[in-house]
């Protein structure tokens, strides 16, 4: 029992290494701008400070509500008396964590010739590796390793799919808590769905539909049975919670989808895979994925019972489900293709049997690499403790003037996310559109009862003002990428507000 303890504290702490030097490496690059500073990458951390401050809440939200996201910010906020950087940073490394023990349940138990921590460390390591190939800034590059480390891409719905996935997995493989394994499942798909429908797609479907083939020909046929009704109870009861939360909701996402667009769907995916290819690290992630994808079909073919099957099959069947229902769909977002790099990983802990060597070899190398992998997790602190302290002067010479302007200004969505969530007062600055229309969107309306403001801050991402009244600024301040237009002596009416 005690190496057992001793085993799984292990894992940990080699998960908790993997997940330092993952993030360290990602916020040090450009893809920090998604982890710090992207404008849809905000939205949790305004709203969990919205929730600690008592502000009155009346947020219009996309399809997705964010909410296991939600209060794991929250709480981390509430307990740690850090930036709000320093805080997207942790909320990374917890994300990471979260992924390793969903691997772990996956992983399964361990038997005798068995390493599933070790597998479990693997799969966390290879997502983290893949991760570090990915530099670009863009939110919509095909590097979709690094995004559940934000706060805003769907990392609770990531950990959720590979979770049930180890759910399922341990009711095959026969465990004696199977009603309560049932339970939980259909508890992880009503909160998961409730949260973000994409949950729906990325797994319930699938998964129905790899259980159901099973079910013909297995021998855990009662056990699939209940299984996918778990999944479908689950999924079908997280989607009526969604109706208390309508008012919140300003896109359904029913928008998204446009079958007829299929073929521009295929040009944009496209587009996006060949300019990922362009890139030496971009050609390596994508051979590393095809290999997990090859390892996945390998293992189905030599499973060596129900349990490990399932999860062999999920890890290529999931990706191949995903990409052709966004395509069929017409969707044009890169980050609803997500399975198609965490689900291949899977296929290294469908099977946990350990590898062959001698003993003495494999006690060496396993102890090397672990102590490697400790003091990169340790020297990633530092890194990582700059590029969440970095500091932005452009972002403090505009956040300072506006608070000690005690006024209200707008500024455009792209535009003042990041000032606003940096503010001493967000509803400061007033969410507009290019006609000084409130844009209610990803932000609590609230803010959009300001009736005028008296400033407007623009960059390069503003398009051209329309302004509803003739009006010079009084002064224009030049803070670096952001220009303040002050007209603190011709107020600007605010238009009616729109999503």
């Amino acid at each position: 029992m005690t190496r057992t303890w001793v085993r799984e504290l292990a894992g940990w702490m080699l998960a908790l290494a993997v997940a330092l030097v993952t993030t360290a490496s990602v916020a040090a690059s450009a893809r920090g701008d998604l982890l710090f500073r992207d404008g849809d990458s905000l939205i949790v951390a305004l709203l969990s400070r919205s929730i600690l401050e008592g502000d009155r809440l009346d947020w219009a939200m996309s399809s997705v509500l964010f909410l296991p996201e939600t209060a794991v910010f929250t709480v981390l906020e509430a307990a740690l008396p850090i930036t709000v950087d320093a805080l997207f940073a942790v909320s990374a490394i917890v994300n990471l964590l979260a992924l390793y023990g969903a691997f772990r349940l996956v992983a399964g138990r361990r038997r005798e010739g068995s390493a599933p921590v070790a597998w479990s460390v693997a799969a966390l390591g290879a997502l983290g590796a893949l991760a570090m190939t990915e530099t670009s800034a863009s939110r919509d590059a095909l590097e979709l390793a690094s995004l559940p480390l934000t706060t805003t891409y769907y990392s609770a719905t990531v950990v959720a799919v590979v979770a049930s996935v180890g759910i399922a997995r341990r009711i095959r493989d026969g465990s004696a808590h199977r009603a309560a394994l049932l339970v939980g499942l259909g508890l992880v798909a009503a909160v998961s769905t409730l949260s973000n429908p994409l949950y729906a797609v990325w797994l319930t479907a699938p998964l129905v539909v790899i259980l159901a083939i099973l079910a013909l020909r297995s021998r855990t046929r009662t056990r699939d049975l209940w299984l996918v009704a778990a999944l479908l109870a689950g999924t079908v009861a997280g989607a009526g919670f969604r109706i208390p939360f309508s008012a919140w909701i300003a896109n359904t996402g029913a928008g998204y989808a446009q079958p007829a667009l299929w073929m521009e769907s295929v040009e944009y995916y496209g587009r996006l895979l060949a300019e990922r290819l362009q890139s030496p690290l971009g050609l390596v992630a994508a051979v590393a994925v095809i290999a997990l994808l090859a390892l996945g079909i390998l293992r189905t073919a030599r499973a060596r019972d129900d349990a490990s099957r399932l999860v062999a099959i999920a890890s290529w069947a999931l990706p191949l489900a995903v990409v052709i229902g966004a395509v069929a769909l017409g969707t044009h977002a890169a980050r609803y293709l997500q399975p198609a790099v965490f689900a291949p990983l899977l296929a290294l802990v469908a099977d946990t049997r350990a590898l062959r060597a001698p003993e003495r070899i494999g006690r060496r190398i396993t102890a090397v690499s672990a102590v490697a992998l400790l003091v990169g997790g340790a020297l990633s602190v530092p890194r990582l403790a700059t590029a969440a302290a970095t500091t932005d002067p452009d972002l403090a010479c505009v956040t300072s003037w506006v608070d000690a302007s005690e006024r209200t200004g707008a500024g455009q969505f792209w535009t003042v996310r990041l000032p606003k969530l940096h503010l001493d007062d967000p509803s400061r600055l007033v969410q507009v559109d290019h006609r000084l229309d409130g844009y209610a969107w990803l932000v609590n309306r609230a803010d959009l009862d300001a009736r005028e403001v008296t400033f407007l801050v623009q960059d390069s991402q503003s398009v051209a003002w329309e302004l509803p009244v003739s009006a010079v600024p009084d002064a224009i301040v030049e803070c670096g990428r952001w220009t303040i237009l002050d007209f603190a002596s011709t107020p600007l009416p605010l238009g009616p507000a729109h999503s």
